[in-house]
């Protein structure tokens, strides 16, 4: 599957994540990441209210809450830790992108701020994989209580709801 085919993909699960979210408005406690499968790529994208990674969802106020965000992303810049994959596809992380406009200097203080990362791992044995573990996100964000994703893989298009302790996220039917 091509790179174009797998945007694709992701364009069309995208259209019920942001309508469900617009519905939900913003829950806290919830993220919602899409995972994507191709030939040699995994592709993820975690959007979450900043509230379910820092307790609080606007500008930095003190010097405590900057540190706090600057702690939070150093652990989501670290992947490795935070999805756990099969050491046999021979996945490699590419720079991940994290944007998080509330915590940028100057920025206003907004409420209901969200972040969204996206990462992008190139594998030798894509095909090996077969469940990403979540468990380094839930433990550095215990504020995650449930974790809604949506996958596009060879095998189908599928959705799955992780509430904690789950934190397998299927990557074949």
């Amino acid at each position: 599957m091509s790179k174009w085919r797998i945007l694709g993909l992701l364009a069309c699960l995208a259209g019920p994540l942001v309508a469900g979210a617009q519905q939900a408005a913003h829950q806290h406690g919830t993220v919602l990441l899409d995972v994507a499968v191709d030939a040699s790529t995994l592709s993820l994208r975690l959007e979450a209210p900043l509230d379910s990674l820092l307790g609080f969802e606007r500008a930095p106020r003190s010097d405590a809450e900057r540190k706090a965000a600057d702690t939070m992303r150093a652990q989501l810049g670290q992947a490795a830790t935070m999805f756990g994959l099969d050491a046999a596809a021979g996945c490699v992380l590419q720079p991940p992108q994290i944007s998080a406009p509330a915590l940028e200097p100057g920025a206003k203080a907004d409420e209901h701020a969200e972040l969204v990362a996206s990462y992008l791992f190139r594998c030798r044995q894509p095909g090996v994989l077969r469940v990403a573990d979540l468990n380094g996100l839930l433990i550095a964000f215990p504020r995650i209580q449930r974790v809604e994703v949506q996958v596009a893989a060879p095998g189908g298009q599928w959705k799955q709801v992780l509430k904690r302790p789950q934190a397998m996220v299927k990557l074949v039917r």
